[in-house]
């Protein structure tokens, strides 16, 4: 497991709203759309943790730095 393995739902939602992000709305699903004050978003998975390879997707999708993610 890297780096970016294992975290939990709750861990990776405080970590975007640290870095600015807000519930925008629930999309389809268990899943959650978030979104920035500049007009990025991310789709967010609510399960229990969530897969490297989902986080790594969730961060280009809302144009977040892996680094930045871990230091927030």
């Amino acid at each position: 497991m890297g780096r970016l393995g294992g975290f939990s739902y709750r861990e990776v939602a405080r970590k975007l709203a640290a870095l600015g992000f807000s519930i925008h709305r629930q999309a389809k699903g268990s899943h959650e759309v978030w979104k920035h004050q500049d007009g990025r978003y991310a789709t967010l998975p609510n399960h229990k943790v969530i897969k490297e390879g989902t986080l790594r997707t969730i961060l280009k999708q809302a144009m977040i730095n892996p680094e930045e993610f871990l230091k927030a």
